[in-house]
C-alpha cells in the first residue's frame, strides 16, 4: 500500500478580523494588484482566461467601492 501525503490546503488564508481604522493605502493596492492579474490573464498568448480576468475585475471594483466608502466617511 502507498503512504498518503496530506498536503496543505489550497484555500487562501482567511482574513483575519478588522481592527481599528481601514487602510485606504490597503484598498488600494488590493484594487491596483487585482487588476494588474486581470490584465495578465487577458494578455497571455494562447487561450485567454475570461473567467479568471473577470473573477479579477470584480476584486479590484469591490477593493474601489471600500475605498469609496472610506472616502465618504463610512467603514468598510
Amino acid at each position: 500500500m502507498t503512504p498518503v501525503i496530506h498536503l496543505a490546503s489550497r484555500s487562501a488564508a482567511p482574513k483575519p478580523p478588522a481592527t481599528g481604522a481601514p487602510d485606504p493605502l490597503q484598498g488600494f493596492a488590493e484594487a491596483h494588484n487585482a487588476l494588474a492579474m486581470a490584465l495578465h490573464y487577458l494578455r497571455q498568448p494562447g487561450p485567454v482566461n475570461v473567467p479568471g480576468a473577470t473573477r479579477k475585475a470584480v476584486q479590484a471594483l469591490a477593493a474601489l467601492r471600500r475605498l469609496s466608502s472610506l472616502a465618504q466617511g463610512g467603514t468598510a
